[in-house]
Protein backbone atom coordinates (compact mmCIF):
# COMPACT_ATOMS: atom_id res chain seq x y z
CA UNK A 1 0.00 0.00 0.00
CA UNK A 2 2.87 2.56 0.40
CA UNK A 3 4.40 2.19 -2.41
CA UNK A 4 2.56 0.73 -5.27
CA UNK A 5 -0.96 1.92 -4.23
CA UNK A 6 -3.31 4.07 -5.54
CA UNK A 7 -4.39 4.76 -2.13
CA UNK A 8 -4.23 8.31 -2.07
CA UNK A 9 -6.52 8.32 -5.77
CA UNK A 10 -8.94 5.98 -4.25
CA UNK A 11 -9.22 8.11 -1.19
CA UNK A 12 -10.54 11.09 -3.24
CA UNK A 13 -12.81 8.97 -5.03
CA UNK A 14 -13.87 5.54 -3.24
CA UNK A 15 -17.36 5.01 -5.36
CA UNK A 16 -14.96 5.75 -8.65
CA UNK A 17 -11.96 4.48 -8.91
CA UNK A 18 -11.33 0.83 -7.92
CA UNK A 19 -8.51 -0.21 -5.42
CA UNK A 20 -5.14 -1.67 -6.33
CA UNK A 21 -1.78 -2.39 -4.50
CA UNK A 22 -0.17 -4.30 -7.41
CA UNK A 23 1.45 -2.92 -10.64
CA UNK A 24 2.59 -5.92 -12.98
CA UNK A 25 5.82 -5.21 -15.01
CA UNK A 26 6.18 -4.73 -19.03
CA UNK A 27 7.39 -8.32 -18.83
CA UNK A 28 6.85 -10.62 -21.89
CA UNK A 29 3.45 -9.51 -21.86
CA UNK A 30 2.51 -10.21 -18.59
CA UNK A 31 1.57 -5.95 -17.93
CA UNK A 32 -1.97 -7.20 -19.84
CA UNK A 33 -3.20 -8.32 -16.43
CA UNK A 34 -3.34 -4.97 -15.16
CA UNK A 35 -6.91 -3.55 -15.57
CA UNK A 36 -7.38 0.47 -15.61
CA UNK A 37 -9.03 0.89 -12.33
CA UNK A 38 -9.64 4.34 -12.69
CA UNK A 39 -7.84 7.79 -11.85
CA UNK A 40 -5.54 7.26 -14.67
CA UNK A 41 -4.13 4.19 -12.84
CA UNK A 42 -3.67 0.44 -14.27
CA UNK A 43 -3.22 -2.32 -12.10
CA UNK A 44 -4.43 -5.32 -10.48
CA UNK A 45 -7.75 -4.53 -8.39
CA UNK A 46 -7.76 -5.93 -4.74
CA UNK A 47 -10.45 -7.23 -2.65
CA UNK A 48 -9.37 -7.13 0.50
CA UNK A 49 -10.90 -4.07 2.14
CA UNK A 50 -7.72 -2.52 3.45
CA UNK A 51 -8.62 0.85 1.56
CA UNK A 52 -11.63 0.80 3.37
CA UNK A 53 -9.62 0.23 6.89
CA UNK A 54 -7.17 2.30 6.63
CA UNK A 55 -9.64 5.20 5.62
CA UNK A 56 -11.39 4.40 8.84
CA UNK A 57 -8.06 4.35 10.98
CA UNK A 58 -7.75 8.05 10.02
CA UNK A 59 -5.24 7.03 7.30
CA UNK A 60 -4.70 9.95 4.66
CA UNK A 61 -1.67 9.56 2.50
CA UNK A 62 0.65 7.06 1.63
CA UNK A 63 3.61 8.18 3.16
CA UNK A 64 2.03 7.15 6.47
CA UNK A 65 1.53 3.89 5.24
CA UNK A 66 5.23 4.21 5.04
CA UNK A 67 5.86 4.51 8.76
CA UNK A 68 3.48 2.53 9.59
CA UNK A 69 4.98 -0.51 8.10
CA UNK A 70 8.51 0.21 9.39
CA UNK A 71 6.66 0.48 12.72
CA UNK A 72 5.33 -3.29 11.90
CA UNK A 73 8.86 -4.02 11.46
CA UNK A 74 10.40 -3.40 14.22
CA UNK A 75 7.41 -4.33 16.63
CA UNK A 76 7.66 -7.88 14.70
CA UNK A 77 11.55 -8.01 15.49
CA UNK A 78 10.98 -7.13 19.44
CA UNK A 79 8.02 -10.06 19.36
CA UNK A 80 10.85 -12.11 17.54
CA UNK A 81 13.31 -11.47 20.36
CA UNK A 82 10.65 -11.67 22.79
CA UNK A 83 10.00 -15.49 21.52
CA UNK A 84 13.46 -16.55 21.85
CA UNK A 85 13.82 -15.18 25.13
CA UNK A 86 10.58 -16.89 26.47
CA UNK A 87 11.64 -20.49 24.78
CA UNK A 88 15.20 -20.25 25.06
CA UNK A 89 16.25 -18.53 27.74
CA UNK A 90 13.41 -18.36 30.21
CA UNK A 91 10.94 -20.77 29.14
CA UNK A 92 7.76 -20.64 31.40
CA UNK A 93 7.24 -23.77 33.06
CA UNK A 94 4.26 -25.81 32.22
CA UNK A 95 2.46 -25.48 35.26
CA UNK A 96 2.36 -21.27 34.32
CA UNK A 97 -0.17 -22.57 31.08
CA UNK A 98 -2.60 -24.34 34.02
CA UNK A 99 -2.89 -21.41 35.83
CA UNK A 100 -6.70 -20.52 34.46
CA UNK A 101 -7.80 -17.47 36.76
CA UNK A 102 -4.71 -15.24 36.49
CA UNK A 103 -4.51 -16.38 32.92
CA UNK A 104 -8.55 -15.03 32.68
CA UNK A 105 -7.57 -11.62 34.81
CA UNK A 106 -4.80 -10.72 32.51
CA UNK A 107 -6.27 -11.82 28.98
CA UNK A 108 -9.88 -10.01 30.26
CA UNK A 109 -8.07 -6.88 31.91
CA UNK A 110 -4.79 -6.49 29.85
CA UNK A 111 -5.50 -7.58 26.18
CA UNK A 112 -8.76 -7.12 25.50
CA UNK A 113 -9.64 -4.30 28.17
CA UNK A 114 -7.15 -1.81 27.47
CA UNK A 115 -6.60 -3.32 24.33
CA UNK A 116 -10.51 -2.23 23.53
CA UNK A 117 -9.84 1.39 25.27
CA UNK A 118 -6.36 2.06 23.45
CA UNK A 119 -8.21 1.50 19.99
CA UNK A 120 -11.24 3.83 21.40
CA UNK A 121 -8.97 6.20 22.11
CA UNK A 122 -7.47 6.41 18.42
CA UNK A 123 -10.90 6.18 17.11
CA UNK A 124 -12.06 9.33 19.11
CA UNK A 125 -8.90 11.54 18.99
CA UNK A 126 -7.65 10.85 15.08
CA UNK A 127 -9.74 8.32 13.18
CA UNK A 128 -13.69 10.52 13.88
CA UNK A 129 -12.34 14.07 13.49
CA UNK A 130 -10.30 12.61 10.18
CA UNK A 131 -13.14 11.12 8.59
CA UNK A 132 -15.54 13.50 9.39
CA UNK A 133 -13.63 15.73 7.28
CA UNK A 134 -13.43 13.22 4.77
CA UNK A 135 -17.11 12.96 4.98
CA UNK A 136 -17.58 16.86 4.35
CA UNK A 137 -15.38 16.50 1.03
CA UNK A 138 -12.53 17.53 2.33
CA UNK A 139 -9.03 16.45 0.22
CA UNK A 140 -7.23 14.22 2.00
CA UNK A 141 -3.93 16.45 1.29
CA UNK A 142 -5.75 19.14 3.35
CA UNK A 143 -6.16 17.53 6.43
CA UNK A 144 -4.24 17.95 9.52
CA UNK A 145 -1.71 15.49 10.44
CA UNK A 146 -2.81 12.68 13.01
CA UNK A 147 -1.16 14.12 16.13
CA UNK A 148 -2.15 17.93 15.45
CA UNK A 149 -5.31 16.25 16.42
CA UNK A 150 -3.84 15.20 19.63
CA UNK A 151 -1.76 17.97 20.92
CA UNK A 152 -4.31 20.91 19.80
CA UNK A 153 -7.58 20.62 21.58
CA UNK A 154 -8.87 23.87 19.98
CA UNK A 155 -8.50 22.16 16.12
CA UNK A 156 -10.70 18.91 18.13
CA UNK A 157 -12.89 21.73 19.79
CA UNK A 158 -13.53 23.05 16.14
CA UNK A 159 -14.99 19.01 14.85
CA UNK A 160 -16.36 18.04 18.47
CA UNK A 161 -17.61 20.81 20.53
CA UNK A 162 -17.55 18.79 23.88
CA UNK A 163 -14.16 18.42 23.80
CA UNK A 164 -13.60 22.25 24.85
CA UNK A 165 -14.85 20.99 27.83
CA UNK A 166 -12.09 19.08 28.55
CA UNK A 167 -12.24 16.09 31.28
CA UNK A 168 -14.67 18.25 33.80
CA UNK A 169 -17.66 16.14 32.20
CA UNK A 170 -16.10 12.91 33.07
CA UNK A 171 -14.66 13.70 36.43
CA UNK A 172 -18.17 15.17 37.49
CA UNK A 173 -20.74 12.13 35.92
CA UNK A 174 -22.07 14.48 33.20
CA UNK A 175 -21.41 11.60 30.96
CA UNK A 176 -23.68 12.90 28.22
CA UNK A 177 -22.10 15.92 27.32
CA UNK A 178 -19.69 13.40 25.21
CA UNK A 179 -22.73 12.16 22.58
CA UNK A 180 -21.29 14.45 19.80
CA UNK A 181 -18.29 11.97 19.59
CA UNK A 182 -19.62 9.25 21.59
CA UNK A 183 -22.67 8.52 19.88
CA UNK A 184 -25.74 5.50 19.38
CA UNK A 185 -27.39 6.41 16.52
CA UNK A 186 -27.23 2.93 14.80
CA UNK A 187 -27.96 2.03 11.24
CA UNK A 188 -25.55 3.32 8.49
CA UNK A 189 -23.38 6.42 7.75
CA UNK A 190 -25.43 7.66 4.40
CA UNK A 191 -22.30 8.87 3.27
CA UNK A 192 -20.15 6.16 3.51
CA UNK A 193 -22.47 3.28 3.90
CA UNK A 194 -20.34 1.91 6.75
CA UNK A 195 -21.67 2.08 10.43
CA UNK A 196 -20.92 5.39 12.61
CA UNK A 197 -17.45 5.44 13.27
CA UNK A 198 -19.04 7.27 16.90
CA UNK A 199 -21.29 4.29 16.94
CA UNK A 200 -17.93 2.17 17.11
CA UNK A 201 -15.86 4.46 19.15
CA UNK A 202 -18.71 4.41 21.62
CA UNK A 203 -18.84 0.44 21.41
CA UNK A 204 -15.12 -0.11 21.81
CA UNK A 205 -14.92 2.61 25.20
CA UNK A 206 -18.11 0.80 26.39
CA UNK A 207 -16.84 -3.10 26.42
CA UNK A 208 -13.18 -1.70 27.50
CA UNK A 209 -14.90 -0.57 30.84
CA UNK A 210 -16.68 -4.38 31.05
CA UNK A 211 -14.23 -6.41 30.45
CA UNK A 212 -11.96 -4.19 32.64
CA UNK A 213 -14.02 -5.22 35.08
CA UNK A 214 -14.19 -8.40 34.42
CA UNK A 215 -10.54 -8.57 34.74
CA UNK A 216 -10.81 -8.28 38.40
CA UNK A 217 -13.37 -11.29 38.53
CA UNK A 218 -11.06 -14.44 39.30
CA UNK A 219 -9.07 -15.50 42.55
CA UNK A 220 -5.54 -15.60 42.40
CA UNK A 221 -3.86 -14.83 45.26
CA UNK A 222 -5.72 -12.78 47.59
CA UNK A 223 -8.62 -14.77 48.74
CA UNK A 224 -11.45 -12.48 46.90
CA UNK A 225 -12.61 -13.45 43.66
CA UNK A 226 -14.22 -16.17 41.90
CA UNK A 227 -12.09 -20.00 41.22
CA UNK A 228 -12.70 -21.45 37.46
CA UNK A 229 -13.34 -25.01 39.10
CA UNK A 230 -15.84 -24.03 41.97
CA UNK A 231 -17.80 -22.52 39.52
CA UNK A 232 -18.25 -25.44 37.21
CA UNK A 233 -18.62 -27.95 39.45
CA UNK A 234 -21.33 -25.49 41.38
CA UNK A 235 -23.26 -25.40 37.81
CA UNK A 236 -25.38 -28.70 37.85
CA UNK A 237 -28.51 -29.32 36.74
CA UNK A 238 -31.71 -31.47 37.48
CA UNK A 239 -31.01 -34.23 34.86
CA UNK A 240 -27.22 -33.55 34.33
CA UNK A 241 -25.77 -35.97 36.82
CA UNK A 242 -22.95 -34.78 38.40
CA UNK A 243 -22.33 -31.37 35.87
CA UNK A 244 -19.24 -30.05 35.34
CA UNK A 245 -17.04 -32.32 37.36
CA UNK A 246 -13.76 -33.72 36.00
CA UNK A 247 -13.96 -30.95 32.91
CA UNK A 248 -11.73 -28.19 34.66
CA UNK A 249 -9.15 -31.15 34.99
CA UNK A 250 -9.57 -31.88 31.31
CA UNK A 251 -9.00 -28.63 29.64
CA UNK A 252 -5.74 -27.98 31.81
CA UNK A 253 -3.96 -31.47 30.94
CA UNK A 254 -5.17 -32.15 27.51
CA UNK A 255 -3.68 -29.55 24.81
CA UNK A 256 -6.20 -31.49 22.49
CA UNK A 257 -9.47 -30.51 23.98
CA UNK A 258 -8.09 -26.97 24.66
CA UNK A 259 -7.46 -26.79 21.07
CA UNK A 260 -11.26 -28.22 20.13
CA UNK A 261 -12.82 -26.04 21.96
CA UNK A 262 -10.91 -23.44 20.76
CA UNK A 263 -11.10 -24.02 17.31
CA UNK A 264 -14.65 -24.62 17.49
CA UNK A 265 -15.28 -21.04 18.97
CA UNK A 266 -12.86 -19.35 16.78
CA UNK A 267 -14.78 -21.28 14.03
CA UNK A 268 -17.99 -20.56 14.90
CA UNK A 269 -16.94 -16.45 15.23
CA UNK A 270 -15.58 -16.32 11.81
CA UNK A 271 -18.75 -17.52 10.55
CA UNK A 272 -21.01 -15.26 12.47
CA UNK A 273 -18.24 -12.37 11.41
CA UNK A 274 -18.73 -13.20 7.86
CA UNK A 275 -22.40 -12.64 7.68
CA UNK A 276 -22.36 -9.83 10.29
CA UNK A 277 -19.44 -7.75 8.07
CA UNK A 278 -21.78 -7.56 5.10
CA UNK A 279 -25.33 -7.11 7.15
CA UNK A 280 -23.65 -4.16 8.90
CA UNK A 281 -20.25 -2.69 7.07
CA UNK A 282 -17.99 -1.94 9.92
CA UNK A 283 -16.24 0.32 7.09
CA UNK A 284 -16.35 3.48 5.02
CA UNK A 285 -17.42 2.31 1.68
CA UNK A 286 -16.95 -1.19 2.03
CA UNK A 287 -20.84 -1.83 1.23
CA UNK A 288 -20.56 -0.33 -2.20
CA UNK A 289 -17.47 -2.46 -3.18
CA UNK A 290 -19.26 -5.63 -4.02
CA UNK A 291 -15.86 -7.51 -5.39
CA UNK A 292 -14.52 -7.13 -1.82
CA UNK A 293 -17.99 -7.82 0.06
CA UNK A 294 -17.87 -11.87 -1.73
CA UNK A 295 -14.23 -12.14 -0.91
CA UNK A 296 -14.27 -10.98 2.92
CA UNK A 297 -17.17 -13.06 2.77
CA UNK A 298 -15.53 -16.22 1.33
CA UNK A 299 -12.54 -16.06 3.38
CA UNK A 300 -14.08 -15.15 6.89
CA UNK A 301 -16.06 -18.91 5.59
CA UNK A 302 -13.60 -21.10 4.79
CA UNK A 303 -11.46 -19.81 7.94
CA UNK A 304 -14.72 -21.03 10.02
CA UNK A 305 -14.99 -24.04 8.21
CA UNK A 306 -11.50 -25.11 8.40
CA UNK A 307 -11.40 -24.05 12.20
CA UNK A 308 -14.36 -26.16 13.10
CA UNK A 309 -13.36 -29.21 11.40
CA UNK A 310 -10.42 -28.78 13.26
CA UNK A 311 -11.91 -28.71 16.60
CA UNK A 312 -13.97 -31.58 15.62
CA UNK A 313 -10.47 -33.62 14.84
CA UNK A 314 -8.39 -32.29 17.97
CA UNK A 315 -11.88 -33.27 19.77
CA UNK A 316 -11.44 -37.08 18.62
CA UNK A 317 -7.87 -36.63 18.89
CA UNK A 318 -8.53 -35.91 23.19
CA UNK A 319 -11.21 -38.40 22.57
CA UNK A 320 -8.64 -41.70 22.20
CA UNK A 321 -5.48 -39.99 23.77
CA UNK A 322 -6.64 -38.24 26.85
CA UNK A 323 -9.89 -38.62 27.89
CA UNK A 324 -9.77 -41.39 30.96
CA UNK A 325 -13.67 -42.62 31.66
CA UNK A 326 -12.72 -43.10 35.54
CA UNK A 327 -12.08 -39.50 36.00
CA UNK A 328 -15.75 -38.57 34.10
CA UNK A 329 -18.14 -40.86 36.04
CA UNK A 330 -21.94 -39.37 35.00
CA UNK A 331 -20.44 -36.10 33.95
CA UNK A 332 -21.92 -33.73 30.71
CA UNK A 333 -19.23 -35.67 28.71
CA UNK A 334 -19.75 -38.76 29.61
CA UNK A 335 -23.57 -38.23 29.54
CA UNK A 336 -23.53 -37.16 25.90
CA UNK A 337 -21.63 -40.38 24.71
CA UNK A 338 -23.51 -42.24 26.56
CA UNK A 339 -26.34 -40.72 24.16
CA UNK A 340 -24.61 -40.39 21.21
CA UNK A 341 -26.71 -43.06 19.64
CA UNK A 342 -29.94 -41.40 19.88
CA UNK A 343 -28.35 -37.83 19.33
CA UNK A 344 -26.46 -38.82 16.03
CA UNK A 345 -29.75 -40.79 14.96
CA UNK A 346 -31.75 -37.47 15.22
CA UNK A 347 -29.29 -35.28 13.54
CA UNK A 348 -29.66 -37.72 11.14
CA UNK A 349 -33.15 -37.47 10.56
CA UNK A 350 -33.38 -33.97 11.10
CA UNK A 351 -30.59 -33.28 8.20
CA UNK A 352 -32.86 -35.76 5.67
CA UNK A 353 -36.08 -33.97 6.52
CA UNK A 354 -34.51 -30.23 5.89
CA UNK A 355 -32.28 -31.71 2.49
CA UNK A 356 -35.93 -32.98 1.22
CA UNK A 357 -37.86 -30.30 1.73
CA UNK A 358 -35.32 -28.00 0.11
CA UNK A 359 -34.69 -29.79 -2.61
CA UNK A 360 -38.62 -29.72 -2.69
CA UNK A 361 -38.80 -26.27 -3.26
CA UNK A 362 -36.12 -26.91 -6.27
CA UNK A 363 -38.70 -29.68 -7.85
CA UNK A 364 -41.65 -27.11 -7.09
CA UNK A 365 -40.28 -24.32 -8.80
CA UNK A 366 -38.57 -26.65 -12.06
CA UNK A 367 -42.15 -28.03 -12.10
CA UNK A 368 -43.79 -24.43 -12.32
CA UNK A 369 -41.29 -22.93 -15.17
CA UNK A 370 -42.07 -26.23 -17.15
CA UNK A 371 -45.84 -25.82 -17.08
CA UNK A 372 -45.83 -21.74 -17.38
CA UNK A 373 -46.68 -20.73 -14.22
CA UNK A 374 -44.12 -18.88 -13.47
CA UNK A 375 -46.35 -17.27 -10.68
CA UNK A 376 -46.39 -19.67 -8.89
CA UNK A 377 -42.93 -20.05 -7.95
CA UNK A 378 -40.65 -19.43 -5.09
CA UNK A 379 -39.16 -16.27 -6.06
CA UNK A 380 -39.13 -12.52 -5.11
CA UNK A 381 -41.46 -11.47 -7.66
CA UNK A 382 -44.17 -14.35 -7.03
CA UNK A 383 -44.34 -16.25 -3.61
CA UNK A 384 -41.79 -14.90 -0.96
CA UNK A 385 -39.71 -16.74 1.50
CA UNK A 386 -39.32 -13.60 3.58
CA UNK A 387 -36.73 -14.24 6.16
CA UNK A 388 -38.86 -13.28 9.10
CA UNK A 389 -36.83 -14.22 12.07
CA UNK A 390 -34.14 -11.96 10.76
CA UNK A 391 -35.95 -9.46 10.12
CA UNK A 392 -37.37 -9.28 13.75
CA UNK A 393 -33.75 -9.34 15.41
CA UNK A 394 -33.10 -6.29 12.66
CA UNK A 395 -36.21 -4.66 13.72
CA UNK A 396 -35.06 -4.97 16.97
CA UNK A 397 -31.75 -3.44 16.96
CA UNK A 398 -33.26 -0.55 15.08
CA UNK A 399 -35.79 0.20 17.90
CA UNK A 400 -32.89 0.09 20.69
CA UNK A 401 -31.09 3.44 19.10
CA UNK A 402 -34.49 5.21 17.92
CA UNK A 403 -35.58 4.50 21.86
CA UNK A 404 -32.37 6.13 23.39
Amino acid sequence: GAYFSNYSAWLSDPIGIKQSSQVVWPIVGQEILNADVGGNFQGIQTTSGWFQMWRAEGITSEVELYWIAIGGLCMSAIMLFAGWFHYHKAAPKLEWFQNAESMMNHHLAGLLGLGSLSWAGHQIHIALPINKLLDAGVAPQEIPLPHEFLINRELMAQLYPSFGYGLAPFFSGHFEQYSDFLTFKGGLNPITGGLWLSDIAHHHLAISVLFIIAGHMYRTNWGIGHSMKEILEAHKGPFTGEGHKGLYEILTTSWHAQLAINLAMMGSLSIIVAHHMYAMPPYPYLATDYATQLSLFTHHMWIGGFCVVGGAAHGAIFMVRDYTPANNYNNLLDRVLRHRDAIISHLNWVCIFLGSHAFGFYIHNDTMRALGRPQDMFSDKAIQLQPIFAQWIQNIHLLAPETT
